[in-house]
């Protein structure tokens, strides 16, 4: 998997300046670490994408607040409501996470992740 394969799969992380190729590499590593060949056999490539994904995104966030003088890695779970003036908005974000999903949850590309990884190595369902 090269940064090059991901970008094509993955378009959205197509900015260099945003997601340099120095960082996509980096994830790429890591998560080839993570996916289990032998469990995830033809769907290996895209839950080492994923995986990365998920993780540039996180990084992506600690870069933003850090620029802005926040503290990078700051832990935020899913917004479940905002309120601005007399307008106010919640969302069901069970709907969207998985139960003992962790920072997998965080991002969309780890609940999908996650979601592939509980089925890798399930084996048939009998009847």
């Amino acid at each position: 998997m090269t940064p090059a394969q991901f970008r094509q799969d993955f378009p959205e992380f197509d900015d260099t300046a945003r997601y340099p190729d120095a960082s996509v590499s980096f994830w790429l590593t890591v998560s080839a670490s993570l996916v289990n060949e032998c469990r995830w056999g033809v769907l290996t490539d895209q839950g080492i994408e994923l995986c990365t994904a998920h993780h540039l995104v996180l990084a992506a966030r600690d870069e933003q607040a850090a620029s802005v003088g926040g503290i990078p890695g700051q832990v935020t779970g899913p917004l479940a409501s905002k309120a601005v003036d007399k307008v106010s908005a919640s969302y069901d974000t069970g709907a969207a996470t998985i139960d003992d999903g962790g920072f997998w949850n965080l991002t969309t590309y780890g609940v999908r992740y996650l979601t592939l990884a509980k089925m890798m190595g399930a084996g048939g369902i009998q009847l």
